[in-house]
């Protein structure tokens, strides 16, 4: 089955616009289980505040966005985040996403970040 680390944007993205392509990603992951998503507590946790910042929660228009993270966070693999990486994006922020797909050996990385664009896959 194919592992996947999504970037908080994609989450953000997702709640936002239901029926944009972020949206309908992550649907088809909570409904039709079609891939697998890989979390590590490090991107958890940056999905969080964002969903808690006040210009995000003005957009959510009542939706309970903690819960529907938490529905992705049970259903997702959790990983430890013992797997650190360091200077392989241009935002050293981002070096979490790429730490979890190898942790978690997840054959993909979705984001919008043009900073992780790019880059070989690591085999």
């Amino acid at each position: 089955m194919l592992r996947a680390v999504l970037d908080a944007n994609v989450y953000i993205s997702a709640i936002i616009q239901p029926a944009g392509t972020p949206g309908r990603l992550v649907e088809r992951f909570l409904r039709d289980a079609d891939f697998e998503i890989v979390l590590s507590p490090a991107i958890v946790d940056e999905v969080m505040r964002a969903l808690a910042n006040p210009k995000v929660r003005k957009l959510l228009r009542g939706v309970d966005a903690q819960l529907w993270f938490e529905d992705i966070v049970m259903l997702a693999d959790l990983v430890v985040g013992a797997q650190q990486l360091s200077g392989i994006c241009d935002d050293p922020d981002d070096d979490k996403y790429l730490a979890a797909a190898l942790e978690g050996r997840a054959g993909y990385v979705v984001t919008g970040d043009q900073g992780c664009h790019g880059l070989a896959p690591v085999r």
